[in-house]
């Protein structure tokens, strides 16, 4: 089986590992750092925007079970594309969105996707996350891998009481948590 890679950033990793980690076809989803300039960042330096980097998770997936197109999509319904500051009540500069291409086909799906959205008029604001080049991916730590599984109360507390839960409610009719 050969597996491919995909980097997305949507304000805090812990939530967006749960909605990847329940799908067939995604072999991990990792918690970790990209996108800025300090090598092997911490969580607090992250969290301080001393390095420049996004929370992010890298997917593994085997793309002929669940396509790219369909990661993508999916990334979409969990974040907040029009918000350039963060994601719900987590502010600064390493939880803004963005999509992590490895390749010249992830970019082209990733601009398309994007565009499609835009011209939707879902959001009647327009869509900010930027579709950039992917850098090194920095391994968070391990208490942050599939925190959902290790603390599923706090996680739960934190999806509602960030408003994340209630955004997917009200522009996709779903919080991919049921």
């Amino acid at each position: 089986m050969a597996t491919e890679k995909a980097i997305f950033a949507g304000g805090c990793f812990w939530c967006l590992v749960k909605p990847f980690d329940k799908e067939e076809g995604i072999i991990r989803v990792l918690s970790g750092y990209s996108g800025g300039h300090t090598e092997n960042p911490t969580y607090e330096e992250v969290c301080l925007d001393l390095t420049g980097h996004y929370e992010v998770v890298e997917i593994e997936y085997d793309p002929t079970i669940y396509p790219y197109e369909k990661l993508v999509e999916t990334f979409w319904t969990l974040i907040d594309p029009t918000d350039e500051g963060g994601q719900f009540y987590d502010r600064g500069s390493s939880y803004r969105t963005a999509i992590f291409y490895t390749t010249e086909e992830q970019k082209r799906i990733a601009e398309k996707s994007k565009a499609k959205l835009q011209a939707s008029g879902k959001f009647g604001h327009e869509i900010v996350t930027p579709i950039l080049p992917a850098k090194k991916f920095y391994l968070a730590e391990e208490y942050h891998q599939y925190y959902y599984r290790k603390n599923p109360e706090h996680y739960e507390r934190y999806h509602v009481g960030s408003g994340r839960a209630a955004f997917q409610e009200k522009h996709w009719g779903t919080q991919h948590e049921k």
